[in-house]
């Protein structure tokens, strides 16, 4: 059966993981957070914003975040991760989309994630162009097992969904 193209609601699926080291920021959905490690990846390694923006645009049908802004290009080296999805919302937006709601599980064993929770879902909510109550945020513990479970990273998985605006 062919796409719907002309659908008015589209649902996206975004999955990111990075793993610690020392000496680098940790920034989740777009909040600087304490700690003695931070992720590694070629912008600022913000996985929340990374597996939101792979939810954006994979609901909008517009690829991914390695094909918008690919690691190999030296102009992302240490990116604002909350700038790359303010930029994916703007394609989504040109292609006739708009953000609904987002859902967002961030798993890791530290840090909590309670403390943060509310600054997150707020700079989030601003870089998607929605109230912070269409943004749901939540940590989840990998309960001490695999790579997670040994403090190696973190992995997060985000759904989004959009409507059709035009």
């Amino acid at each position: 059966m062919p796409r719907e193209t002309g659908a008015s609601f589209r649902v996206g699926v975004g999955y990111d993981s990075h793993r610690f080291s020392a000496g680098r920021a940790l920034k989740l959905g777009g909040v600087s957070i304490q700690s003695d490690v931070g992720l590694v990846g070629h912008s600022d390694a913000d996985a929340v914003c990374h597996a939101l923006t792979d939810a954006i645009l994979g609901a909008a049908g517009l690829g991914d975040i390695g094909e918008m802004f690919p690691d190999t290009d030296e102009a992302n080296r240490d990116r604002d991760s909350i700038d790359m999805l303010k930029a994916a919302v703007k394609r989504i937006r040109d292609a006739g989309f708009a953000v609904n709601q987002v859902d967002v599980a961030v798993i890791a064993e530290a840090p909590r994630l309670g403390p943060h929770r509310e600054r997150i879902r707020a700079r989030l909510a601003g870089a998607l162009g929605i109230d912070s109550a269409s943004v749901s945020v939540k940590g989840k513990s990998n309960e001490g097992m695999g790579w997670i479970g040994r403090k190696e990273g973190i992995a997060c998985i985000a759904i989004a969904t959009l409507t059709k605006t035009s």
